[in-house]
């Protein structure tokens, strides 16, 4: 495997969304409906998933959050049509709240049947909807290196977009249940950690060699490198609420992964944690979301994550500047004392008298482009 390097921080971004009924507010399987109504050009970025009740649209390649949004904008405003023309809406929730997984239909591609047929029910579970970002670096080595210099990082990510607290009509109790659903995967979750390149090429064909994979595309890492595309790929959040959360979330992470870049650069040293850390920080955002306390892997200091978004806030200023994206970063500011997906969600059904599909109706209007 060849990492395609690339010389510049670019930034391309993948969102999962979910189909429901216009009147049920169900999962409804309708992907490949919506797709026929679609321009060839659209369709190239609007593709199908594992199950045809979600759908994906990614953008280009990109050098700024603001190319991102203004790729991604009009594509997402032309689903939301096309799926409304067909009796369906999008929506932007990391799991559906009442929705049997087991009654959900898998997309007509050898893949996935294969993947089904591999993983049986782990595989069918995965009715859940991500947010996956992937910043260009240059090279190989580097990827390796962020990989597992963001990875103490990640927890705090998933805390921000946790936006998955119901599943099969259960209030979980967890502010993100698409993390437990996803880490059932046999090679999911957090990544090994790994001294470079060469040594992450040697894992991948051992496990092609042996059988444990049939090939790289079943990684399925919090954060992993991309050898084709030539970066890394933050997988960990769940799908936000909305574009505008989305953006500020792509724009952290775009400031995150070239920061840890120039620190690399600059020879600044690693400093050492301890992987049971970065699991229990994980269980706790994975649970709490954004009212999480987390535990700084350096100091051992718990602290609120709401702390943590508002020096995150200024401590990567300089970088988004940099970046072209302080806009972004600012609108991180106002997440701070907001409430999250999450507890929005919490929050919509509480004033739905406990009808999940009401409140379900009320997460499709609230994020509505149009």
């Amino acid at each position: 495997m060849k990492f395609v390097a690339s010389p510049e921080p670019t930034i391309g971004v993948e969102i999962e969304l979910a189909l429901v009924d216009a009147d049920s507010m169900e999962l409804t399987s309708r992907v490949e409906q919506i797709r026929a109504s679609l321009s060839e050009t659209d369709r190239a970025r609007i593709k199908p998933e594992l199950m045809q009740c979600y759908i994906e649209t990614n953008s280009g390649k990109c050098h700024t959050v603001d190319e991102v949004a203004a790729d991604l904008r009009p594509r997402l405003v032309t689903l939301q049509k096309a799926t409304e023309a067909a009796g369906a809406r999008l929506l932007w929730s990391a799991t559906h709240p009442f929705s049997p997984w087991d009654e959900q239909q898998v997309t007509d591609d050898a893949r996935y049947h294969g993947l089904v047929n591999l993983l049986q029910d782990t595989a069918r579970q995965l009715i859940t909807f991500g947010l996956h970002v992937h910043v260009g670096v240059d090279s190989g080595d580097k990827a390796i290196m962020i990989c597992d210099r963001i990875m103490r990082h990640l927890p705090f990510l998933l805390s921000l977009s946790s936006n998955s607290p119901f599943w099969n009509g259960r209030v979980t109790g967890l502010h993100s249940w698409r993390s437990r659903v996803m880490g059932g995967l046999p090679t999911a979750g957090l990544p090994p950690t790994m001294r470079n390149w060469s040594e992450f090429v040697w894992l991948v064909n051992h496990l092609i060699e042996t059988g444990y994979i049939e090939t790289i595309r079943e990684i399925w890492w919090d954060v992993r490198p991309h050898h084709n595309f030539g970066t890394v790929e933050v997988r960990i959040c769940d799908v936000p609420p909305s574009f505008d959360d989305t953006m500020a979330l792509v724009a952290l992470i775009h400031c995150l992964v070239k920061s840890l870049s120039d620190e690399i650069d600059r020879g600044t040293y690693q400093q050492d944690f301890h992987p049971m850390m970065v699991r229990q920080n994980k269980w706790r955002a994975a649970r709490y979301g954004i009212e999480a306390r987390l535990v700084d892997t350096i100091t051992r200091e718990a602290r609120p994550v709401r702390q943590i978004l508002r020096d995150a806030v200024t401590e990567y200023q300089p970088v988004a500047e940099s970046l072209g994206c302080e806009a972004y970063l600012q609108r991180l500011g106002e997440m701070a004392e907001q409430p999250s997906g999450a507890k929005r969600q919490l929050a919509a059904l509480k004033d739905a008298g406990g009808d999940f599909a009401a409140a379900v109706r009320t997460m499709t209007r609230s994020s509505r482009l149009l």
